[in-house]
This record gives structure tokens, C-alpha cells and sequence, in this order.
């Protein structure tokens, strides 16, 4: 059986033992029955992945001592994700989706169309750990508190190139509006399910920063299309390239 991996909020102490916190240890421990001398693997976002021994269990508490590093840290992709929120559990699904995809940064943006103008952050950081644990990612997205569209355009770093997923893009291959970006940094921009309004949509074809791309003929659910549009930036400008 593979070995369970856990994110442990403070910066690993190799010289050290480390105190799981209460969610953890009564994972390990009542849920996964793993007692004194099982190993875990563990990551805290900065300093790679290490094996590491339970060196004591007690009902809800757990310690661990590190053994040695296994990985090394990977650095974060140049990948951000903006998105209008979600209803509960299509968000979930998405957030999860996008730190797999190795999405570096994530950012709720409220358009004229969001249901839900309200997210929980903590929520939302729960659901990109538990991505990354399961799916052996080491470093964590950093997530932003949500910003309106205006505010959101207006304060976005020009050197960045903002992918824009627009059903009636001129350019009918993505790959090929994509093919110009190569080298540079991106942020890719996921509308809510009713879509852009036409104001917003005139404002992003305005701005010499945005890409717009198409992803083909179907209409895709936003958490779908958060799926796609992420496979397409790791094939173009990302690190499927390597």
C-alpha cells in the first residue's frame, strides 16, 4: 500500500520531532489505525518531500520525526487560475482540479453573472491540500480573497498574458492563439455558468493583455472548462513541455 502523505502547516524541523495536528492525528491513528513505527510521507510546501516515522501515538495526539528528504521542492508554475465562484461542490471540484493541474495561484473574481459572491477561504484551502496530498503535489496554490471584475482588470499585471475562454473567439484552435505566448507567463480566466455579460466581454477583447481562445464547439460547465483551458496552458507554456 502506498505510503500516506500529509501537509503540515509549519516549516518541517529535520533536527526535530513535529506535532500533528488534532484532524491528523486521529486520522492516522483511529482512521487509518497506524500506530507507533509507521512511516508517512510529508511536504509543507516549501521544503520538498520527506519520509517520516510516528515516534508517538496517543488517542489523538501524533508526533513524527522526519527520516530523510525524498523529493526535492518543485518550484511553483507560472499558472494562475481566476474564476467566477461556484455554487459548493462544483467549486470544491474545481479548486481541487486546479491544484492538480498545477495551478500556482487562484483567484475568485465576482462578474455581473456570480451566484455566489460569497466563498469560504478556509474551505476552499482544505480542498487544495487534500488535492495536493492525494496527488503528490508539493507546492500549494496561493489563494486570493475574491475582487471584483473592474478591480480585478485593472490592477492585473500587464506582463502577464490573461487567457480568456470566449465561446465566439475569431480563432477556432486554442492551440494556435495559443502558439504566441510561448515564454510567458499566464493567467487563465473562467467565467461563471451564465457567462460573461457583453460589457465584460467588450472590456477583456479591449485590453492588449488578454488572449481570447475558444474550446471548440461544446459548451462546457465552468468546472469543466477550468479542466481544459489548465491542459492547454501545461501543453503550451506549462511543464508538459519538459
Amino acid at each position: 500500500m502506498a505510503m500516506q502523505r500529509i501537509f503540515v502547516a509549519n516549516k518541517l524541523d529535520p533536527d526535530g520531532e513535529i506535532a500533528l495536528d488534532t484532524a491528523q492525528a486521529h486520522y492516522l491513528l483511529n482512521v487509518l489505525r497506524l500506530s507507533e513505527g509507521a512511516e508517512v510521507l510529508t511536504f509543507d510546501g516549501t521544503s520538498g518531500e520527506w519520509r517520516a516515522k510516528i515516534v508517538k501515538a496517543r488517542k489523538s495526539a501524533c508526533t513524527i520525526r522526519l527520516m530523510e528528504k525524498v523529493r526535492e521542492q518543485t518550484a511553483p508554475t507560472g499558472i494562475h487560475y481566476a474564476f467566477a465562484p461556484l455554487k459548493q461542490a462544483r467549486l470544491d471540484y474545481m479548486v481541487q482540479k486546479a491544484v492538480e493541474m498545477g495551478a500556482s495561484l487562484l483567484q475568485p473574481v465576482i462578474t455581473q453573472h456570480t451566484a455566489v459572491p460569497r466563498l469560504g477561504a478556509d474551505r476552499m484551502k482544505a480542498n487544495a491540500i487534500e488535492a495536493a496530498e492525494q496527488c503528490g503535489v508539493l507546492t500549494l496554490p496561493e489563494i486570493k480573497a475574491p475582487v471584483k471584475f473592474a478591480a480585478f482588470l485593472q490592477a492585473f499585471d500587464k506582463d502577464r498574458a490573461l487567457v480568456f475562454c470566449d465561446e465566439r473567439a475569431e480563432v477556432a484552435s486554442p492551440l494556435d492563439a495559443l502558439s504566441a505566448l510561448s515564454g510567458r507567463k499566464v493567467t487563465a480566466l473562467i467565467g461563471p455558468e451564465g457567462g460573461f455579460s457583453e460589457n465584460e466581454r467588450a472590456d477583456l477583447l479591449s485590453r492588449s493583455f488578454v488572449c481570447p481562445i475558444s474550446l471548440g464547439p461544446r459548451i462546457m460547465r465552468a468546472d469543466t472548462a477550468a479542466v481544459a483551458v489548465l491542459a492547454l496552458l501545461n501543453v503550451t507554456v506549462g511543464d508538459w513541455r519538459r
